[in-house]
């Protein structure tokens, strides 16, 4: 092979466009814009699939001017050649995932064959769903901001071996009586069950049967790798929010990091061949926690008007700030990204200065790292630099040359603090609006 064609090959693998395994990963505390990569590189990939979560992400996909609202889906299923797969590591709220194939029916955008849930995974019900909210409402002086989705309890269950799996469907008998018994687990805390649920689950598990949906996932996997299928692998969430390395306890209740592809999928670790984290061009976090950049003046209201900074599963207003970079190279440190997306550059196009997070400091004194207590974390005091904005719209720009000096002087910065290459720049919601840059 010509050092020309390895370059372009090992160019390919870096962005993954041309990976047998390649996994998306949120860098920050999530809503970084992950959905739309992996819709644009879905209908390259044989297989798309989610590892981690449930409800309690929310991905906006927009396709010739109509969004797709995803929480549960995986943003293959717009693609008609691309099987889906919520994998063994995944909670599923079987009501909410037949509510977002509605609008696909109405779309008449057909995913009968394409569309597999995990034997493994297991089942949100109303008793968790119950039970998280109430856990929010006596939590007094830990109010955790979660999307009361149920992710929590369902996690705890399946951590106390009582839990509901998908295929536990498949024996109706032996479901109802799994049922009972998480029933009266939750009793015991005063929680009681959705009226008539067990007979919504039967409704469910009828259309789950007869779309042959419920599948041995770890074997289906293994079985299309062997086969030299290409595997795209969809993140819920995003690292800071990791059950064991985020900002703990204001975190999810699942492995978000690449790690939990391993045990969310039953991928071997060795079979991951790019992992490209995706970084949106400031910071945002919704719900409780420390925030090192986060910012109370005009920037930090610009940022949430024009980025449109609400949740899509709960219509919060997102906090926002800075992009900070000592939480970026904890994060990389954790994933080793092949290359990163930078999203919603164009958010920053009306600012006169940009700001950049580089140092924590305690006490005056650089620290070198991301405390992993967050009473260490909120004292940190912040260093940045201060870069000139480009004071233009990108939004309708297609390549990297013809981006603003200013811009890419921001690209190029990120890049050397970080020592990872940016391999896709997104200047806008819709799918058109992504900048492959060469690495």
């Amino acid at each position: 092979m010509s050092l020309k064609k390895a370059v372009f090959s090992s160019s390919k693998l870096l962005n993954g466009l041309n990976s047998k395994v390649c996994v998306i990963v949120g860098s920050q505390w999530g809503d970084e814009g992950k959905g739309k990569l992996v819709d644009i590189l879905a209908g390259k990939y044989d297989v798309c699939a989610r590892y981690n979560g449930g409800a309690n992400a929310g991905h906006t996909i927009i396709v010739n001017g109509v969004k797709y609202p995803f929480h549960l889906l995986p943003c293959g299923i717009l693609y008609p050649q691309t099987l889906n797969l919520l994998g063994n590591g995944t909670v599923i709220h079987l009501q909410t995932m037949f509510d977002e194939l509605k609008q696909l029916d109405r779309d008449k955008i057909c995913y009968k064959g394409r569309l597999m849930l995990s034997d493994r995974a297991h089942l949100v019900t109303s008793l968790s769903i119950a039970a998280d909210s109430k856990n929010e409402e006596q939590s007094k002086n830990q109010f955790l901001g979660t999307t009361k989705r149920g992710i929590g309890p369902t996690y705890a269950s399946k951590m106390n071996r009582y839990g509901l799996r998908i295929g536990d469907l498949k024996n109706w008998d032996t479901f109802q009586q799994k049922y009972n018994y998480l029933q009266q687990k939750f009793k015991d805390f005063d929680i009681q069950p959705q009226q008539d649920e067990l007979k919504e689950f039967k409704q469910l598990r009828d259309r789950l049967l007869s779309e042959n949906m419920i599948v041995d996932s770890v074997y289906l996997l293994n079985k299309q790798m062997k086969e030299g299928k290409k595997i795209l692998v969809e993140g819920a969430n995003a690292c800071l929010l990791d059950i064991d390395f985020g900002t703990y306890p204001y975190v999810t209740s699942s492995s978000t990091s690449v790690g939990g592809v391993c045990t969310g999928l039953g991928i071997p670790p060795q079979n991951i061949q790019t992992v490209v984290g995706i970084v949106k061009a400031y910071t945002t976090r919704v719900g409780e926690g420390p925030f090192p950049t986060e910012l109370q003046d005009e920037n930090g209201e610009h940022f949430r008007k024009v980025g449109r900074e609400f949740g899509t599963t709960t219509g919060r207003p997102r906090r926002c700030g800075w992009l900070d970079i000592p939480l970026l190279r904890y994060s990389n440190m954790i994933n080793k990204f092949s290359s990163i997306n930078i999203t919603k550059l164009d958010v920053l196009d009306q600012m006169d200065q940009i700001k950049i997070a580089t140092k924590y400091l305690i006490d005056g004194k650089e620290i070198g790292y991301m405390p992993s207590t967050i009473d260490e974390l909120s004292q940190v005091q912040v260093e940045y630099i201060k870069l000139k904005g480009w004071k233009k719209d990108i939004s309708k720009i297609t390549t990297y040359r013809s981006l603003p000096k200013e811009a890419k002087e921001y690209i190029k910065t990120i890049e050397k603090l970080l020592k990872v290459p940016v391999s896709w720049i997104g200047t806008g919601p819709e799918r058109e609006s992504m900048i492959q840059k060469k690495i």
